[in-house]
């Protein structure tokens, strides 16, 4: 068993913390937020994610885990500190390192024996020295060992993530350290261990999150030749994941991607490639394709009503993805305020985002049902994939709506069988 502290309270934190525990570790996690610090210590999650509430109240009640806002309560002891803090977007897209850098500090001002630092959050290349440094400047005499350790959780399967590992990415100029990280993963048994030096384990980070992100906007860009020629971008997208060079995955065609990894991280990379003298275009044209999209399906609806003036428009989800109450860069706020600035009326539903959604656009009218979202409505998008929208009554739901207009922004649903029920259906790329 280990004692570990964990920097930061947020979905990385938190589903480190609990995962660890789980796995026999005491596990202390630290954040500034008194107000988050008490819920979660009385067992209650701060955000959806499937499975893990439950890791959280069987280790508290096991001891293993607990929750403070002060360093000196976690740091003194421990043999790791990981550092799980937000970076969000800054200046020219650049990763804002400030959390990770006040972290550092704090947990040098603790220190009282060895210590590896193990640093979770997406930063820019460089960051993993520039922990090293702050500490050792603080605390010259303490043994640390310094190690990037990127975290590859999906929102809406992170435990099984954690616990299941594809592989382990460890960085470190200290291969003891680095060792003694892998040793608190050996349990998971990962497919693959990764031991290299700093900078390339936070650049394949980003290059991982890039990638995917382009794959996602290179699917919606043939969406659009494909609907423009005839052809099906489903069956066009199946046929290419059977190349196993191409791989099924992140090939659905629909409003794009969102979330707090994929946009901060390609912008954060362009703005690397800037720094280092390099404009990528190709990570522009991600970035832009992605903004298109959205546009795309207001487009859709604009059309098929002729005007978007006083028409009620309702939105299904609200979600950037299934499994999940997040919505940051969710395509569900970029559409409801280019329909609202087109002088629509907008209502939503979403069976767990919407108190989020609340404080993010009080204008929306928010419906307890989808049924409800259809009533009266002259068009109705489908904006998240949760799967209760697959299994609605379709013909109860046309007759609800005061124009049968629906626009199908995943591609989720058959496209013959919502035009039999009398709707006038358009999805992503397909005729």
């Amino acid at each position: 068993m280990s004692r570990i502290a964990v920097i930061g309270a947020g979905y990385v934190g938190i589903t480190t913390a609990a995962c660890l525990a789980d796995l026999g570790n005491e596990v202390c996690v630290v954040d500034v937020d008194a107000s988050k610090v008490a819920r979660l210590q009385a067992g209650e999650l701060t955000f959806s994610e499937p499975g893990l509430a439950e890791v959280l109240q069987h280790n508290l009640a096991a001891g293993r885990l607990s929750f403070t806002t002060g360093y000196g309560a976690a740091i003194p002891g421990a043999q790791f500190a990981f550092i799980a803090v937000s970076t969000p977007e800054g200046e020219g897209g650049q990763a804002d390192t400030r959390a990770v850098e006040s972290a550092a500090r704090s947990i040098a001002a603790s220190i009282d024996g060895p210590l590896v630092v193990v640093n979770k959050s997406t930063v820019p290349i460089g960051t993993g020295d520039l922990v090293g440094h702050l500490i050792a400047a603080i605390r010259p005499e303490v043994r640390i060992g310094v190690v990037s350790n990127p975290e590859f959780l999906r929102e809406g399967s992170a435990v099984f993530d954690f616990m299941h590992p594809d592989r382990i990415v460890l960085g470190s100029g200290d291969l003891v350290a680095a060792k003694q990280v892998a040793d608190l993963y050996a349990p998971l048994e990962p497919q693959a261990v990764v031991i290299t030096d700093m900078h390339t384990a936070e650049f394949i980070k980003y290059a991982s999150n890039a990638f995917l992100a382009t794959k996602i906007s290179f699917v919606n860009e043939m969406a659009w030749i494909a609907e423009r020629v005839g052809a099906d971008i489903k069956v066009i997208a199946a046929g290419m994941g059977l190349d196993p060079r191409i791989g099924p995955q992140f090939l659905a065609a629909g409003l794009g991607f969102g979330g707090s990894c994929f946009p901060k991280d390609v912008k954060a990379l362009s703005a690397i490639a800037a720094a280092a003298g390099r404009h990528s275009a190709l990570l522009d044209s991600v970035l832009e394709i992605n903004r298109s999209q959205r546009r795309l399906v207001v487009d859709k609806v604009r059309l098929l009503l002729g005007s978007l003036e006083g028409r009620a428009v309702g939105l299904l989800g609200l979600a950037f993805k299934p499994g999940t109450d997040d919505l940051r860069e969710a395509p569900s706020l970029d559409i409801a305020r280019m329909l609202l600035d087109a002088g629509a009326e907008v209502s939503a539903y979403d069976p767990v985002a919407t108190p989020s959604a609340k404080r993010l656009l009080p204008e929306l009218v928010y419906r307890r049902t989808p049924y409800a979202v259809a009533k009266g409505a002259d068009a109705v998008v489908l904006v998240t994939e949760w799967n209760e929208f697959k299994e609605l009554d379709f013909d109860r739901f046309r007759h609800l709506m005061r124009r049968p207009v629906f626009v199908d922004g995943r591609n989720v649903l058959d496209p013959g069988r919502m035009r039999d029920l009398g709707f006038i259906y358009s999805s992503i790329g397909r005729t």
